[in-house]
């Protein structure tokens, strides 16, 4: 074998891997016989594998360093709750117990060579759930199961929550919560404001109850080992429970107010007295705004700003974040140690930047369930860094980080923990980038299922002359220039023609690339007189572009998509608008069309708009003409 060829293979990264553990393992002096015979019913807490075990005798890594509690080490007499983490039925062991059959050759295999079985169904009162099964681990003709395990402690405030809800809202929850407690991939596409609290409270119940029953499998398990030694027995062999580092669950979002809500959400299913928060008033001085700060979205009246922006902007805006929580039985601990907690809340910028600092993302080596919650806010900062992030998720870590292998579960060792993540997408529409990270990243063995929607086609003032010119494009990789051929040299023509569809004019563009294309080409033409509105606009320069351009002094109004979704002005003097592509927030579309009815005097006759389109832009089109009306559309393209 050609050691040169091989050095990155799961073997031999792992073989080097225990070799640096081995040789780390030597600095620690470590004489059992020295030590002497403690009593079985004196507490220790140890630090092992990044938890903490209810050990009589010497830690077993033999690590002097103590992070644990007294609250940990009580949670070993936790009770059941109904719920035994050590039944190999359960859907916990049976999709991440150590003998799981969903990773087997035949079962990778299959997802490696996207050989799903699909499916449409109704589960309740969810719109229609496009699954995708492991054809060689799930008969194809076995439907969602509705199936829930959660522990009486954890119900039981959910329930009483719940019980102040619609019927309706609660079948939502109870839906979602049955295909998240199957560890299916979860797609949300559809979701909308009414909706997003209680699936977000859905999702932080189906977290906690994960670590509650990992961590009670290791308490379980270190009892048994402890038991063992003071017997001076053999100890077990089945207590393979861990992963390589303790975090397991990872949720991305965009705004440091994100996190506030998921702790919300989070710390609802953790009530007190029975649950305490420690670092609760730093945490709100680093990610709420300050306490002599005012929100101007918060405190304006009812329909200043539309609503979604309002949801999106109110509070810490700030992109840069992360912040670990370490869930004990009695307490939710924020700012904990990456390698000491439980949960991971960050921005992907947030975590790009210490993977790059730190040179490591070992943190994210044994990740179970991963969130990427308000996708559409994070597509407008950078996906680059959300595929950045999860290029280094669940790979096999650089350094041991003091971890018992013997109680590593064995599809770590192999590298194929990527095949048990479950991964949880939530967004209110659809994006090709979106599906794409659905279609082709994920690779959940157990399968996937996508939320389907239905849309209905924007209610638009009537009389508004509209029209949705087509273009032709066979490759998605030539969209790009073919859209700019079109533009420059049929439709904008065309335009600089007419008296009336020359002046008072925005062209609004989806893309933050396209848009610079299209403004370095307005910039050579010298006849052409415009104004831009982008991201990078300030103040004074937002101030002067409107002015001007609604004053006449500039016929044409560049807007690019992430300006009007950041700052979300009102914008006067439009007579005709050009979208250069469909808006991905289909709000947008309507906006832009209600505001030449700002001015005085402006009957719908007077406005017209016209949008450039190419098959490409289905789910975009889809969301403006409704579902039905798309198919009208895409006709004379196929």
């Amino acid at each position: 074998m050609d050691l040169g060829e091989n050095v990155n293979t799961p073997t031999t990264r792992l073989l080097t891997l225990l070799n640096v553990s081995a040789l780390k393992s030597k600095k620690r002096t470590c004489d059992e016989d020295l030590l002497p015979f403690e009593k079985l019913n004196k507490r220790k807490t140890v630090k092992l594998a990044e938890d903490i075990t209810l050990d009589p005798g010497p830690s077993i890594l033999c690590d002097s360093t103590n992070n644990g509690t007294e609250d940990e080490v009580a949670g070993g007499n936790e009770e059941n709750d109904g719920v035994d983490s050590q039944d190999i039925t359960s859907p916990y062991e049976q999709h991440y117990g150590p003998n799981t059959d969903l990773v087997s050759d035949a079962s990778r295999s299959s997802v490696d060579q996207q050989r799903w079985t699909s499916s449409r169904e109704k589960v309740g009162k969810l719109p229609t759930v496009f699954s995708l099964r492991n054809e060689d681990i799930i008969p194809p003709s076995k439907k969602l199961v509705k199936k829930t395990a959660i522990p009486a402690r954890l119900r039981g405030p959910f329930q009483a929550r719940q019980s102040k809800q619609s019927s309706d809202q609660r079948q939502i929850q109870d839906d979602l919560l049955s295909i998240l407690s199957a560890h299916l991939d979860l797609y949300n596409p559809a979701l909308s404001l009414e909706d997003h609290r209680g699936v977000r409270d859905v999702v932080a119940l189906h977290a906690l109850d994960h670590i509650t029953k990992k961590r009670r499998r290791v308490l379980k398990n270190n009892e048994r080992l402890a038991h063992a030694k003071a017997a001076s027995v053999s100890p077990p062999e089945d207590v393979q429970d861990q992963g390589f580092t303790r975090p397991s669950v990872l949720v991305l979002l965009p705004f440091r107010s994100s996190v506030l809500a998921w702790l919300d959400a989070l710390t609802t299913h953790t009530p007190s007295p029975a649950y305490q928060i420690e670092n609760h008033s730093r945490f709100l001085s680093e990610y709420a705004l300050p306490s002599d700060a005012v929100d101007k979205l918060a405190v304006a009246e009812p329909g200043t700003y539309p609503r979604d922006h309002v949801e999106t902007f109110k509070g810490n805006v700030d992109d840069n974040f992360r912040v670990g929580i370490k869930l004990t039985r009695k307490s939710v601990k924020l700012f904990a140690d990456f390698y000491g907690c439980d949960i991971i809340f960050a921005s992907p910028l947030g975590l790009r930047m210490s993977i790059e600092k730190e040179k490591s993302a070992d943190f994210l080596s044994s990740i179970e369930i991963l969130v990427i919650d308000q996708m559409n806010a994070l597509a407008m900062q950078n996906w680059e860094h959300v595929q950045y992030v999860l290029s280094n998720m669940n790979n096999l870590p650089k350094d041991s980080h003091d971890a018992d292998f013997s109680r590593i579960k064995p599809w770590y060792l192999d590298g194929h923990s990527a095949y048990l993540r479950q991964s949880i997408f939530l967004s209110p529409f659809e994006t090709p980038e979106f599906r794409a990270l659905f279609n082709t990243t994920l690779k959940n063995a157990a399968g996937k299922v996508r939320i389907e929607k239905i849309w209905p086609a924007i209610q638009v003032p009537e009389s508004i002359d509209q029209m949705f010119v087509p273009f032709d494009c066979m490759n998605p990789k030539d969209e790009p220039e073919k859209r700019f051929a079109y533009f420059t040299t049929q439709l904008l023509p065309r335009v600089l023609k007419s008296a009336v569809q020359s002046a008072n004019t925005v062209i609004f563009i989806p893309s933050s690339f396209d848009f610079i294309r299209v403004h370095n080409y307005f910039r050579k033409q010298s006849s052409l007189s415009f104004a831009i509105l982008s991201e990078y606009s300030t103040n004074q320069d937002i101030s002067r572009a409107r002015e001007t351009f609604f004053s006449g002094k500039k016929a044409f109004l560049l807007v690019s998509e992430r300006f009007h979704f950041y700052r979300r002005y009102k914008i006067r003097g439009i007579r005709n608008l050009i979208f250069y592509g469909p808006p991905e927030h289909p709000q947008f579309f309507s906006e832009f069309l209600s505001f030449p009815f700002l001015d005085d005097g402006v009957e719908a006759s007077d406005v017209m708009s016209k949008v450039i389109y190419s098959k490409y832009d289905k789910f975009r089109l889809e969301r403006i003409v409704g579902t039905k009306g798309v198919k009208g559309l895409l006709e004379s393209l196929l």
